[in-house]
């Protein structure tokens, strides 16, 4: 089989079925893409087939996304620090010891846990709207800290957000008008196919809920850029509305090496802006990456 070819996997990490996606030779260097809300490793089909040719390309599903298991909220404990285990554990299994990593949304905390914790085995990070920094906060967020403060009060606004309609307006907003017609609808369809499972809103809002503590590790975050300085791509939606560009500029206070390239996109910048953001990922890792 090609190894451009992607292939889908499933496998069990601490007794949960965990989905992935894998492209490309495992005796090139790895990176890991890590999706973010409400999306799945869908999202880098495309940028996986850009870069099979250099690249080894693991892509999971998080618990609760995609093709992987989805247990209800009473037979899991959902939290990130949680979702870190299955993605450091997935890792492990696959025998991959050092790694590049891309992250979007809900993959960054995942993924900068996995970097701060074993800073040895990160070659480099891209980012793609994917925040370290309280600069990166929009007006989106008010009803979701607000949530965080009392679940009770706040739970129908933030449900909201899980309505097609909502799941829809994170693929368009901040997309020009020429660009729409490259979002398939497939995106937000298949995102809201995976919400509207039975038990699936109850998931999402617990971990709506419990993404106040990964503010509490930002420091940590931070303190490993500095200290570790590890090579650093952010390619961020300027029309962003969710995690807006200041969120990308700020990696450039502990990471003055930092290469930031704010493109005329939105928060799934990958659906628009696929060709240029391969390209850039491509040039980045072909320099620090071997």
């Amino acid at each position: 089989m090609p190894t451009f070819v992607t292939r889908a996997h499933t496998t069990t990490v601490d007794g949960l079925d965990v989905f992935y996606r894998e492209a490309g030779d495992p005796a090139d260097p790895t990176l890991v893409l890590l999706h973010g809300f409400p999306s799945s490793s869908h999202m880098y089909r495309e940028l996986m087939a850009d870069l099979a040719d250099a690249y080894h390309l693991i892509a999971p599903d998080h618990i609760g996304f995609g093709f992987s298991a989805a247990p209800s909220v009473q037979d899991l404990t959902y939290s990130f620090e949680k979702l870190t285990e299955i993605t450091a554990g997935l890792i492990d299994q696959l025998g991959i010891d050092r790694f590049a990593l891309y992250i979007q949304d809900y993959g960054a905390p995942i993924g900068l846990r996995l970097a701060s914790r074993r800073p040895e085995r990160i070659t480099a990070i891209v980012t793609q709207s994917g925040n370290a920094y309280v600069e990166g906060f929009t007006p989106f967020w008010d009803v979701l800290f607000a949530h965080a403060e009392d679940r009770t009060v706040n739970e129908a606004a933030v449900r909201e957000l899980l309505t097609a309609e909502a799941t829809r307006w994170q693929y368009t907003h901040g997309v020009p008008t020429d660009r729409l017609d490259r979002i398939g609808p497939e995106t937000w369809t298949l995102d809201q196919a995976g919400l509207d499972r039975p038990g699936n809103k109850d998931i999402q809002l617990q971990l709506f809920w419990d993404y106040q503590f990964n503010l509490d590790a930002y420091p940590v975050f931070q303190e490993y850029f500095r200290t570790h300085q590890p090579p650093l791509l952010a390619v961020w939606g300027r029309g962003d509305e969710i995690f807006g560009p200041a969120g990308a500029e700020a990696f450039t206070r502990d990471l003055p090496d930092a290469e930031i390239h704010l493109l005329d996109a939105g928060h799934f910048a990958l659906e628009t802006h696929g060709p240029e953001i391969a390209a850039l990922v491509r040039d980045f890792l072909g320099r620090h990456v071997k």
